[in-house]
């Protein structure tokens, strides 16, 4: 018996939707190739499961955050008989990507941003390395700054035969609010970027800047490559960008009823007694909790679950392995152990969404996914 099916909480991945999501995307895409990005356990839906759908669905590229993943989705990537490049986003410290560089293949590109992780690549033993250089336009989190654009381009330069500039890319930071101007501004910061590089003898090779908000709501953001990440999920990028593609959410987290009682009126629910009856009040207890990945706060934020169809308030605090709701008057005495309960995911008429409950908790679907953790079971939805 699989160690999943002794589990009573499970992440249902759907690989279909995430094909047919990144097949959406790359029609969206046009002329520009779509990559993949596929870090952090592919948002939460598994690496290897999210770089097979998507390939299979028309990606031409990877990417992902770590040298760890890198190697991961590397590895998928052969299994598949794919020759995707696999994109590291971000620049690893000089020492790390020196000592790692020869455990990568080829078909790993490594991020520069900065003089001193250029010489230190550079250094590394092993064949010529294709790097793409990131450009901070504005975001302030990684990137060469226009005052370092002449230093980053003497460092390729002295690099020689041991690096080849093969792309250069900046980030948006606020593609997902499709009226603001700032978008604007990081393009023609980009440009000027471009031409500067270009000025200097480089070239630039592949150029892209759109994330999954750039592609849907930002032509102008579709260069050479667009990088899509949580829209390959199923999940809009914001609440602005809900309809602007048709999208299959590709995760159901469900778990089990495993006991229900009733709670008389003044009575409290879970640690900290911040939840009492009212009056009587059938109460659920699901086998899920914050070490799966459901904030404690939960129940104060007014998420909810489905049971039966219906939807079940969380009651009371959250707690390392389960959680409780408060069962409401259709399905009071229906209810029963063993029951499927859905957190996120369709049930009956009814739909959890991930964006649901980011709004809830004041957050975004991309932290509520990636938040389910290892201990969860991904099994095919």
């Amino acid at each position: 018996m699989s160690i999943a099916r002794l589990s009573a909480r499970l992440a249902r991945v759907r690989s279909a939707a995430i094909e047919a999501n990144v097949r959406r995307l790359a029609e969206r895409a046009g002329d520009a190739a779509l990559c993949a990005v596929v870090k952090a356990d592919g948002y939460g839906h598994g690496a290897a499961t999210a770089a097979r759908a998507a390939l299979a669905g028309g990606a031409s590229w990877l990417a992902v955050a770590t040298i760890r993943e890198a190697l991961e989705v590397a590895e998928t990537a052969d299994s598949v008989g794919s020759d995707a490049p696999v994109l590291m986003l971000a620049e690893s410290a000089p020492g790390l990507a020196a000592s790692a560089s020869g455990r990568c293949s080829s078909r790993v590109r490594f991020t520069v941003a900065s003089a001193a992780g250029i010489e230190a690549l550079s250094a590394a033993p092993g064949p010529t390395r294709a790097v793409h250089l990131k450009v901070d336009t504005g975001m302030h989190r990684m990137g060469a700054l226009p005052a370092e654009l002449d230093s980053v381009a003497d460092a390729l330069r002295t690099a020689g035969d041991r690096l080849r500039l093969e792309g250069v890319w900046t980030h948006l930071a606020v593609a997902d609010a499709p009226n603001d101007p700032f978008t604007a501004e990081q393009l023609a910061r980009f440009d000027d970027a471009l031409a500067r590089l270009r000025r200097s003898g480089l070239s630039t090779g592949v150029v892209h800047a759109a994330n999954s908000a750039g592609l849907l709501a930002h032509p102008n953001t579709r260069r050479d490559l667009v990088r899509a990440g949580i829209a390959v999920y199923g999940v809009p990028p914001s609440t602005e960008l809900e309809g602007a593609i048709d999208l299959e959410p590709a995760l159901e987290l469900v778990s089990r009823v495993t006991a229900v009682r009733i709670v008389a009126p003044g009575e409290s629910v879970s640690y900290g007694r911040h939840w009492w009856a009212d009056e009587p009040t059938r109460v659920a207890t699901v086998a899920i909790g914050y070490a799966d990945g459901i904030r404690r706060d939960s129940g104060a934020a007014g998420v909810e679950v489905l049971v039966r169809g219906r939807r079940c308030p969380i009651v009371g605090a959250v707690t390392m392995d389960q959680l409780m709701v408060a069962l409401p008057p259709a399905i009071a005495d229906e209810a029963t152990l063993g029951d499927e309960a859905v957190l996120i995911g369709r049930q009956g008429a009814d739909e959890i969404t991930a964006t649901e409950v980011a709004q809830r908790l004041g957050t975004i679907a991309y932290e509520v996914l990636t938040s389910i953790s290892s201990r969860v079971p991904r099994v095919p939805g």
